[in-house]
């Protein structure tokens, strides 16, 4: 891996694991586009602490506030405050997430990475989005969020497993079905994402540590690089994408990933 392989893709993880367009898409299908190899694991390793280091930075507020409310419920052993149940809901949404990537992702890897059926999820993805933003009507922020909306956007989080299907995209779009207003679904759609995308780099480092994958000792500046283009582009795109949902829908983001599914399946169709 290159430096300018490790650049583009270290953008692509930043902006794609927020934007609602999918970051395993972009993975498989801009390398392929493009003729590169895949990246190496601790590549993958590297790029996930930085989209966790966006994510925690853009949200530590949000963090500190939800860790206190939890340690006040657990010394009263009652839950009184909005952040302590929000809290709960975060826990129970990363179960369906949790239990699917550590059974089945290396199931959906294999068996969905191909060009062709990562292109055809991508309009999957399209359609997710175009649907949540026909039904929504927008009328509940987080405070009123229930149990339901919770498990029912985990298992969207779940979802999100197979290759082209965006995570943020998915979980959004599940909010705004349950009339969770937009700024409130991606807000806890990035709360929900920041364990999820912790354990997936904590996954990936423990496969290289237990010997799954040998280190190469000359990829450190690409890993640097990586780390630090997922991050910076990362926090640009939490940032862009809340400000985004306050004044405008996802259709955009919808009809960027019906031309660039549609084209890459036709591609993968020429090539066979």
């Amino acid at each position: 891996m290159n430096l300018i392989e490790a650049f583009v893709l270290g953008i692509l993880q930043g902006a794609a694991e927020f934007l609602p367009i999918s970051s395993s898409g972009h993975l498989v299908l801009v390398p392929w586009w493009l003729g590169w190899d895949s990246p190496p694991l601790v590549y993958d390793v590297a790029v996930h602490v930085g989209t966790t280091t966006a994510i925690i930075i853009y949200f530590w507020q949000d963090w500190l506030r939800l860790l206190q409310a939890g340690l006040t419920a657990l010394r009263q052993r009652t839950i009184r405050e909005t952040e302590a149940k929000l809290l709960l809901f975060i826990i129970v949404g990363t179960l369906p997430a949790a239990l699917a990537g550590m059974f089945l992702e290396d199931y959906f890897e294999e068996t969905f990475s191909e060009p062709a059926l990562v292109a055809a999820m991508l309009l999957v993805t399209a359609a997710l989005l175009t649907i949540s933003e026909q039904i929504t009507a927008s009328q509940k922020n987080l405070d009123s969020m229930t149990w339901i909306d919770a498990i029912l956007i985990g298992f969207a989080q779940a979802v999100a497993i197979v290759p082209g299907i965006s995570r943020s995209g998915s979980t959004i779009s599940a909010g705004l079905s349950r009339n969770i207003i937009r700024e409130g679904s991606a807000r806890f759609s990035f709360l929900l994402a920041t364990p999820i995308i912790l354990g997936a780099g904590a996954k990936k480092l423990l496969d290289i540590l237990t010997g799954s994958e040998r280190v190469d000792s000359d990829l450190g500046l690409a890993l640097f690089v990586g780390y630090i283009s997922s991050a910076a582009v990362g926090y640009f795109c939490i940032a862009f994408l809340m400000n985004y949902l306050r004044q405008r829908r996802l259709y955009g983001f919808a009809v960027y990933c019906v031309m660039f599914g549609l084209v890459s399946l036709i591609a993968a169709l020429i090539r066979g």
